[in-house]
Order: structure tokens, then sequence, then C-alpha cells
């Protein structure tokens, strides 16, 4: 009895396994929802383009799509992406009040969002408003020493070492509170966009192409935590 591939089926499974949306999908293959919902519901067969585009956007072999059923497909996607980012690489973000790098810049659609950030400021008083973004927060302090402050809890200091996980929906602000230079560490799990406007204050939905950026190597860093 021949069986009969079902790519509709392996990319429903794989979907709900990495817990996308039809329209997440969609936004990564360029596929209407309505086409990859008749897709995975068998009311529709794809071309061969179209299977492609799937492979493409999902970034996954186009071989997975041709297997027996969706219990066939692995539950999460391996898909083998790196990415290394040397000292002084990164893309910078430079405000009054932090200096950010975003590293694996080469990587889109990354699941959170590493940055590594030089905290300026040492007063509320040099925010207009408290940073808000979507998604949760893991920061460890790498120098220095932060006061976080945030809407809802009193404020907590943080020396080198230390750590703090929170919901960034929640208004927020890093303060630098020793006397010397002072840099964090942050994962964040929203999107590099929305993070990227958030810390110039401006409205999130602010492509992140349409902010300035410059370069800065290790000695600039090195200089700053000298002035």
């Amino acid at each position: 009895m021949n069986s009969k591939a079902k790519p509709g089926a392996v990319l429903k499974s794989l979907r709900l396994a990495n817990g996308w949306t039809l329209a997440e999908v969609s936004r990564r293959t360029g596929l209407p929802v309505s086409t990859l919902s008749k897709v995975e519901n068998d009311k529709m067969s794809l071309s061969y383009d179209k299977l492609a585009r799937i492979s493409r956007g999902l970034e996954i072999d186009i071989g997975l799509l041709f297997a027996m059923d969706g219990a066939a497909a692995p539950l999460s996607l391996v898909t083998g992406r790196r990415s290394i980012t040397r000292a002084g690489e990164g893309r910078v973000i430079e405000t009054e009040t932090y200096g950010h790098i975003y590293p694996a810049t080469d990587l889109l659609n990354k699941r959170f969002v590493p940055i590594v950030a030089e905290v300026r400021a040492r007063s509320l008083s040099e925010f207009s408003e408290l940073i808000r973004h979507p998604g949760e927060e893991y920061t460890f302090v790498l120098e220095g020493t932060v006061e976080l402050h945030t809407d809802l809890y009193a404020p907590v200091t943080l020396e080198v070492g230390d750590s703090i996980y929170f919901d960034s929906g929640m208004g927020h602000v890093y303060l630098s509170a020793g006397p010397g230079f002072c840099r964090v560490l942050s994962i964040c799990s929203g999107e590099e966009s929305q993070l990227i406007a958030a810390s110039k204050g401006s409205d999130p939905s602010v492509e992140e192409d349409a902010l300035p950026t410059k370069s800065v190597t290790p000695a600039d860093r090195r200089r700053a935590g000298r002035s």
C-alpha cells in the first residue's frame, strides 16, 4: 500500500510545535492565511514554487514537507542557525541615557534579542517616561551598580553578578548607581524593532532601519568607561 505525502499535515505540526499562528507563517512565507489554512486542512495542494517558499520562509529542508504525515515532523525546527559577533561588532543605538549594542544582527526572526547596554542615566529626571515594550526581560549586571526602577515595585539595586527577570510591559528604567562604568547584558523576548524603538522613546511601530546607528569599537567603550 502506497502512502501519500501530506505537506499540509506536516506544516500544521511544525506550526503548532513552534507556537506560530497562521498569520506568522503567512508573514514568513508570503502566502495568504486563507491559502495556508486550506493546505493544512487538505483542501488545497501546493505547487513546487509554493512549497519552496514555505521551505525558505520557515528555514527548513523542503524534503521535510514530504513526510508521510504530520507525526513524522520533528516537534521543533533544528535550523542549524548560528551567528558570531566579535568584540566591537553589532548594531549600535546611542541615546543620552543608554548605549545599546545589538549582536547577531545577521539573524532575522530571533526568538529572543540579546542586548549589551551601557547604562548612562543617573536620575529618573533624565527620562520623559518609563520604558515599556512587549515580552519579558532578563538582565545580568556585567560592570558597575544598577538601580532598576519600575512602576509596580520599589527600586532594586543590583551589583556585578546579580540578575533580574521581569515583565518588560511594566514601565522600567535602569540607572547607574555607582561611581564608574555600568554595563548590563539584557535578553528580551520582544521584537527587535520594538525594542529599539522603545529604547529611543519612539513609537514601537517604527521600523528598525528608520533609526540612526553608528559603529563602535572596544577602544571607544574603554574610553567611555574612563570618562
